[in-house]
């Protein structure tokens, strides 16, 4: 717990001293990982173990079941696929130490359908969202970046999403980090060809992760069995380690720094 709530540059967020008192008056650093579908988390399992690890409060939000994506199952499309996909999702938060994780159902592949429509999926998630972040004031926030890791619409929008509603909130706000692969890092297999890369100056934050907690990140991809077949489960997680991640995952800002800060009030202008 101490790496996290005694300043937040002890896990590489080099954020100014204000914002780092303001981390550590918590006791317990509150983060989500925001997510659209069951096995997103496998981008970051390693950090969010490492955080658990240390003592902060991890829970994933999950917008969707998963109810259209088979993956290697032979399951139809719908709600007996949705429920089976949230256990395996219950599976992976326990492997990795978290809170019970959160599911919105809003519906596989729908969050860009008329996103703008009163009642969408899109706005339902915006509603939501308020009303989570309004309850748990969550200090650190996870999402896909603007690529969608490998530019699926759903994943898209889930970091559309959050910062929009983040974005407006006043300062001090939660941090909001999107995950990266760090450009020339990225395995030449045909499975991440069309994931998207990103410069590595543009990666700015760094957290370290250790052996325990790249175990339970193996672990819990295994809980994943509609996804990924048993080769995929075994090689994943190592193959992220020894060419992604290298022992600590990459993230970028969404805000500027300074936005992390409230504002002083402007000095009275004399004449």
């Amino acid at each position: 717990m101490k790496r996290f709530a005694t300043g937040l540059a002890a896990l590489a967020l080099a954020v100014p001293a204000a914002a780092q008192e303001t981390q550590a008056a918590a006791d317990e650093p509150r983060v989500l990982a925001v997510v659209a579908h069951p096995d997103d988390e496998v981008i970051f399992a390693p950090v969010l173990s490492s955080l658990r690890a240390e003592g902060a409060d991890v829970s994933i939000v999950y917008a969707t079941s998963g109810d259209a994506g088979p993956g290697v199952s032979d399951m139809e499309k719908g709600e007996e696929l949705a429920q089976y996909r949230e256990g395996e999702a219950l599976c992976a938060s326990e492997t990795l130490g978290l809170g019970r994780p959160v599911f919105w159902r809003l519906g596989d592949g729908t969050l860009g359908t008329n996103a703008h429509h009163p009642g969408s999926p899109a706005q339902r998630f915006l509603e939501q969202l308020e009303a989570l972040v309004e309850k748990e004031r969550p200090d650190l926030v996870f999402t896909w970046g603007p690529d969608g890791g490998y530019g699926h619409a759903d994943h898209r929008m889930v970091g559309a999403l959050v910062a929009q509603v983040l974005q407006r909130l006043d300062a001090p706000r939660p941090i909001l980090l999107y995950a990266g692969i760090p450009k020339g890092t990225k395995p030449a297999i045909p499975q991440l060809a069309d994931w998207g890369e990103t410069a590595p100056e543009l990666l700015d934050v760094t957290f370290p992760y250790s052996a325990e907690d790249l175990a339970a990140a193996a672990r819990a991809v295994q809980c994943h069995r509609s996804q990924f077949d048993a080769e995929t489960r075994a090689g994943l997680i190592p193959l992220f380690h020894t060419s992604i991640w290298r022992g600590k995952g990459h993230f970028r800002y969404a805000f500027p720094v300074m936005s992390l800060l409230p504002l002083e009030p402007p000095e009275t202008v004399r004449d």
